[in-house]
C-alpha cells in the first residue's frame, strides 16, 4: 500500500554498540513457557560461559503473582546443571533475578516494573541500558511496547525491544503492527526475532557461500537444477491443536523459519558483513518472488497413525470439528532474477511426520551425456539439525577391477570433526547478538512486509475455497501420498533407493 511508510525507509542508520557491562534484562511473559524454556536457558548459557554483559540484573514481568522463591523455580525448571560447579553458578545466576507481577495495559504495573529497574541500576552508579524481551502473545505487543516506552524507557542509555514470532497473521496485520511501533520504537532498537537465524548451520551458510570459490561458480540456474527445504517434526499437535488451528503449518514454520534460510541460500553476496549489508541482499530476494500460485501448492492433514496408538489431527479435543487447517504443506516458489529464474525452490513442512529433520538439498544438473547412463546427480545436502552437517553426493569408481560408478559422499559431520567445540542454542546466539547490537540475524521492517507479500494471497486463497480438503496422511510417514509425484514434477529426481547417508558417531582421540 503506497501510504504505509516503513520505518527502514525514513531512519539513520545507527551506530552499532556494544553492551558491555550495566544492563537490565527485562523478560515480559516471565511466567510463560517461552521464557521458562527458552530465554531463562539461553540467558543462564551465557552467564556461565562469561558471554552477559558485567553487572547484568534479570527482571521478569508478567501478570502472574508469584513470590521470588516461586520465580526461581520457574526459571531453573529448565536449566540442566550436572555438575557441582554449574550448580553453583545456577545459584549466582538466581541471585541476579527478581520477578516484578503487573498488567500489561496498566501504567501502574509499568511503574513499579521502572521504580526496579532503577533500584537495581542505582548499584551500577545509575547507567541505565535496558533490554526488553517480549516472550508474549502477538495480542499484547502493542500495550506493552506503549507502555514500556511511556513509563520504563530509560532517559539516558541505551534501549533495545526483542519482539517474538509471529509479526502478524497476513500483510495488512503486519503492518498494522508495525505502524504501531512505529511511531514510539525506532527501527534500529527493535529486534525482530527468528531463532531459525540463530541456529549454527544456518548462520554458517554465509561462509559456506561466499568463502568457497568452487560453490560460488556453480551456485545458479546454469547448474543447479532444484532446491528443497524440508521441516519435520515426528510429533503432532499434543492437545494444542486449538492454538496451532488458528495458525497452520504455512504461518507458522513455512512464511518465517523456511523463508528465512532460503533468502539467505538464494542471495547475492553482500558487501560485507554489517547488518544492513545483509539485510539488504535477504531484501532483494524476497522482492523477486511472485506470490505463490496455489497450483504449486499441497496441503495435508495427518490421521491415526497405523497402529492406531498415534490419534489424528481432528481427535484432538482442542481442535475445531471438521477443520481444514493444514499439518503438512509443500510449496514451489521461483526468484525472478538472472541467478535463480526457473529454478524451482521447494518448502516442505509437516507434523506427526517419520523423523525429526530440517534440511536444504541443492540438487545439481545431469552430468553431460555420452559416456555415462543414469548417473545420479550431485547433491549438497546441509543438514541444520539433528547431527549438523554438510555433505556432498558425489559419483565415484567402485574400488575393484570394474568400471562402474557408485554414489558416495564428501562428508563434515560437526559431531566427529568439531568433536571438542559445543554448539550454541540459537536463542543464545541472537542474544548475544542483540547485546553486541548486530541485527544481521534479526528481521528488518522492509523484509517482513515483503515475506508477507509472497505468502499473503496464498493464504487467503485457502481461507476462502473452504471446498479445498488437505490430503491425509498417517501419523508418522513421510506425508500424503502425493507428495513425492509433486516434487518429481519440479525436476527433481530421486535415485538414493539404495543409498544411505552414514551417519556415523564421534570417537574420542587418543592423541
Amino acid at each position: 500500500m503506497a501510504d504505509v511508510l516503513l520505518a527502514s525507509q525514513t531512519r539513520e542508520e545507527g551506530r552499532q554498540v556494544e553492551l558491555k557491562e550495566n544492563a537490565t534484562i527485562v523478560v515480559l511473559g516471565a511466567s510463560g513457557d517461552l521464557a521458562k524454556k527458552k530465554t531463562f536457558p539461553a540467558l543462564f548459557g551465557l552467564y556461565r560461559n562469561n558471554y552477559l554483559p558485567k553487572n547484568s540484573n534479570i527482571i521478569g514481568y508478567a501478570r502472574t503473582k508469584m513470590d521470588q522463591e516461586e520465580f526461581e523455580k520457574r526459571v531453573k525448571s529448565n536449566i540442566k546443571t550436572p555438575t557441582p560447579d554449574l550448580e553453583e553458578k545456577l545459584k549466582s545466576f538466581l541471585g541476579m533475578c527478581s520477578y516484578v507481577s503487573g498488567a500489561y495495559d496498566k501504567d501502574e504495573g509499568f511503574q513499579e516494573l521502572n521504580k526496579k529497574c532503577e533500584e537495581l541500576e542505582k548499584k551500577n552508579g545509575g547507567e541505565a541500558n535496558r533490554i526488553f524481551y517480549m516472550a508474549l502473545p502477538p495480542n499484547v505487543f502493542t500495550p506493552v511496547a506503549q507502555g514500556l516506552k511511556k513509563n520504563v524507557y530509560p532517559e539516558k542509555g541505551i534501549a533495545r525491544l526483542i519482539v517474538e514470532k509471529p509479526f502478524g497473521h497476513d500483510l495488512e496485520s503486519s503492518r498494522d503492527l508495525q505502524k504501531s511501533l512505529a511511531p514510539i520504537w525506532n527501527e534500529d532498537e527493535i529486534f525482530r526475532i527468528d531463532h531459525y537465524l540463530g541456529k549454527e548451520m544456518v548462520k554458517n551458510l554465509l561462509i559456506l557461500r561466499f568463502a568457497n570459490a568452487f560453490l560460488g561458480a556453480t551456485w545458479n540456474r546454469h547448474y543447479i537444477s532444484n532446491v528443497q527445504i524440508t521441516f519435520k517434526e515426528p510429533f503432532g499437535t499434543e492437545g494444542r491443536g486449538g492454538y496451532f488451528d488458528e495458525i497452520g503449518i504455512i504461518r507458522d514454520v513455512m512464511q518465517n523459519h523456511l523463508l528465512q534460510v532460503l533468502t539467505i541460500l538464494a542471495m547475492e553476496r553482500p558487501i560485507s558483513f554489517s547488518p544492513e549489508d545483509i539485510r539488504d541482499e535477504k531484501v532483494r530476494v524476497l522482492r523477486a518472488i511472485p506470490p505463490i500460485d496455489p497450483k504449486d501448492v499441497i496441503i495435508g492433514q495427518y490421521t491415526k497413525s497405523a497402529d492406531g496408538s498415534k490419534p489424528g489431527y481432528l481427535e484432538d479435543d482442542t481442535v475445531p470439528e471438521g477443520s481444514n487447517c493444514a499439518t503438512f504443506a509443500a510449496l514451489t516458489m521461483f526468484i525472478k532474477n538472472e541467478r535463480w529464474d526457473g529454478v524451482p525452490f521447494i518448502l516442505k513442512a509437516g507434523k506427526a511426520l517419520d523423523q525429526a529433520k530440517v534440511e536444504m538439498r541443492v540438487q545439481f544438473n545431469d552430468v553431460t551425456s555420452g559416456m555415462f547412463k543414469e548417473l545420479p546427480r550431485n547433491e549438497l545436502v546441509i543438514r541444520i539439525q539433528p547431527d549438523e552437517s554438510v555433505y556432498l553426493k558425489m559419483n565415484s569408481k567402485l574400488p575393484g577391477l570394474s568400471m562402474l560408478a557408485a554414489t558416495t559422499e564428501l562428508d563434515l559431520t560437526y559431531k566427529r570433526r568439531f568433536s571438542d567445540l559445543a554448539i550454541p542454542e540459537a536463542y543464545e546466539a541472537l542474544l548475544l547478538d542483540c547485546f553486541k547490537g548486530d541485527h544481521s540475524n534479526f528481521v528488518r521492517d522492509d523484509e517482513l512486509d515483503a515475506s508477507w507479500k509472497v505468502f499473503t494471497p496464498l493464504l487467503h486463497y485457502l481461507e476462502e475455497h473452504k471446498e479445498i480438503k488437505p490430503d491425509p496422511y498417517e501419523y508418522g510417514s513421510r506425508g500424503p501420498a502425493n507428495l513425492d509425484e509433486f516434487v518429481a514434477s519440479y525436476g527433481y529426481k530421486r535415485y538414493d533407493m539404495d543409498y544411505h547417508w552414514p551417519q556415523t558417531e564421534a570417537q574420542k582421540s587418543n592423541l
